[in-house]
């Protein structure tokens, strides 16, 4: 039986990377995002290259919480997901004090309730199979305050702190939690930045790490991976 993987956000960036990377492997895809013309794009190009693998992409929101619930219980009429990977996210830069209102319950809805109430909805089933592997994409502001973090990284802090209570709450149950907590990579949220490209992340380096960290014996998991731009943050 093959294995599968759920990406949320999965049609650019980090997300994208992720799903290229495990359906090389010969993983199925559950992944959603807003746009729908992304998704069939991705759908097309995932089974073109890769014609033995299953792809379902859901068109939702997941800021909102109906979208959530909707999502999940679409991936359950297929089955559980063995792999997890909570990546659906927004930046928009500001400062608490004096950032537009709504950007806090935007951030904190996309970043961290999505991820909250996409977990909720898979871990018992992964609690009674007794095997999983959840990721969540967090942020090297969600370990240091910066400038125009505001928001973004209240959620990520927030995020952090979460998995590490899933670290705890799972672990008897032989599943895995894992923080991805990356630097800036180049995605749509940097674009007209100026900056060379050569000063970020690859996408495809994040992808990598997970795919690796994935891959550990039983006996061990990687509760945190920190990954930065090699001439260090933006």
């Amino acid at each position: 039986m093959s294995k599968s993987i759920l990406v949320t956000g999965g049609t650019k960036g980090i997300g994208r990377a992720i799903i290229e990377r495990f359906a090389a492997e010969g993983f199925d895809i559950f992944t959603c995002a807003r746009n729908e013309a992304d998704l069939a794009s991705l759908k097309t190009f995932l089974e073109e290259k890769h014609s033995s693998i299953k792809v379902l992409a859901i068109q939702a929101d997941l800021s909102k919480k109906a979208d959530v619930t909707r999502f999940v219980n679409e991936v359950k009429t297929i089955g559980i997901p063995d792999v997890l990977v909570n990546n659906t996210g927004v930046f928009i830069p500001g400062t608490i004090h004096d950032e537009s209102e709504g950007n806090f319950e935007l951030m904190m809805e996309t970043n961290l309730y999505s991820a909250y109430y996409l977990t909720r909805g898979f871990a018992q089933e992964m609690i009674a199979r007794k095997s999983g592997h959840i990721f969540s994409m967090g942020s090297v502001a969600g370990l240091t305050a910066y400038p125009n973090g505001g928001s973004y990284a209240v959620s990520k802090w927030a995020m952090l702190g979460m998995t590490k209570c899933l670290r705890e709450e799972l672990k008897p149950h032989q599943i895995k939690v894992t923080s991805i907590l990356a630097g800036a990579t180049y995605t749509s949220s940097w674009e007209g930045v100026d900056l060379p490209i050569e000063r970020f992340m690859k996408s495809e380096d994040v992808a990598e790490s997970v795919w690796a960290a994935y891959n550990l014996s039983p006996q061990s998991v990687v509760e945190e991976i920190v990954i930065r731009p090699q001439l260090g943050d933006i």
